[in-house]
């Protein structure tokens, strides 16, 4: 009997790793219970994860993001009470450009009239190290309401895009880029590439005293390149209807991207709601690589039952993606909550952003 005790005693932690390993082979949506408007940046083996909390900045870190339920976050920012950015704060972005962290995020003093957007820099290269620190507004010479920017590199140079108003009164949200003198500064004045022109990106009806009868909206713009071609990825229809929606604009690598010209917008969505899967609403994306760089998945956020909008029901959920042979992306079907999905491939580990 002691034997056979000793022997389950040493076979137990064995066992433990083996059966530990064999969960992980898949996980299931929705990643997290509720999170809007997620994005996550891959660095030395790590994806620092964030998503929309309207009153901080939350940072998590995780070796896949398959596990993000069970990862290490921390609260990095807290904005001071009384100021132009003290309230919704929308669509956080981490990013990590030339040695030093930068946080992106759209806020404002509780009017939405008013919503800018505002940069965090911290020169650590841990970003749960180190300190944040407010650098301000950033901002085109106009200085007009912008939320959901994203930023990226092409040929050298940093770009911002952005959705955005034309004037300053809510009726329509627009899509603007504009080049970037350094993380911190807009250079030159804001161009227009993307305005809602289809019947899918029209669903926009409020019904609220405070709102506008009927607001068009593409916003949510994501960078995505492969091969000579660049993807322009954005949420379109108003998030509080079922039918927020994926569209996307298309450009070659080679082209000047300040001009409208170059890029061309998919007459159709490249991905929506899908009620028989249980999916409703699914939209502001971004994009990750598996861990060994072999593999690209869209993170983005979706509703489970309809009718929800865009309040705390939204939750982050992540699946693969692959490309067509004229070098298109085709994200398929949202995938059914529940549905257990391989975890991003983690074979061969590669360098990559």
């Amino acid at each position: 009997m002691k034997r056979k005790l000793l022997l389950l005693i040493l076979f137990l932690p064995i066992l433990f790793r083996v059966c530990s390993a064999q969960k992980q082979q898949t996980f299931t949506n929705p990643l997290l219970p509720s999170g809007a408007d997620p994005y996550s940046f891959y660095k030395n083996g790590y994806y620092y994860y964030t998503n929309t909390l309207q009153d901080s900045l939350v940072l998590w870190k995780t070796k896949t993001l398959a596990d993000l339920k069970t990862a290490e976050h921390k609260t990095i920012w807290v904005p001071p009470a009384g100021t132009a950015y003290s309230k919704e704060i929308w669509a956080p972005e981490f990013h990590f450009i030339k040695g030093k962290w930068y946080a992106y995020f759209a806020a404002d003093d509780g009017n939405n009239n008013h919503h800018r957007t505002y940069v965090l820099e911290n020169a650590s290269a841990d970003p749960f190290k180190g300190k944040w620190v407010f650098k301000g507004k950033v901002a085109a010479p106009s200085d007009k309401w912008s939320i959901d920017s994203d930023v990226f590199f092409q040929n050298g140079q940093q770009f911002m895009v952005w959705a955005g108003w034309e004037g300053d009164v809510n009726g329509q949200q627009n899509i603007y880029i504009a080049k970037m003198k350094n993380p911190l500064t807009i250079s030159g004045k804001r161009v227009k590439i993307s305005s809602p022109q289809y019947s899918w990106e029209e669903n926009g009806d409020l019904h609220d005293p405070n709102n506008p009868p009927h607001v068009n909206v593409n916003e949510g713009p994501q960078y995505l390149k492969h091969g000579h071609k660049i993807f322009i990825i954005y949420s379109a229809s108003g998030c509080w209807t079922d039918f927020y929606a994926l569209g996307m604009l298309t450009a070659s690598a080679k082209s000047n991207l300040l001009n409208p010209a170059s890029w061309k917008k998919s007459p159709k969505p490249v991905f929506k709601q899908s009620p028989e899967n249980g999916v409703y609403a699914p939209g502001h994306n971004s994009f990750f690589k598996s861990p060994d760089g072999t593999e690209d998945w869209i993170l983005y956020h979706a509703n489970s039952e309809p009718n929800q909008g865009c309040g705390r029901d939204r939750s982050p959920r992540a699946q693969k993606f692959t490309w067509t042979k004229t070098g298109m992306p085709y994200f398929g079907l949202p995938v059914k909550t529940g549905v257990p999905i391989p975890i991003p491939s983690e074979k061969k580990i590669k360098k990559h952003r």
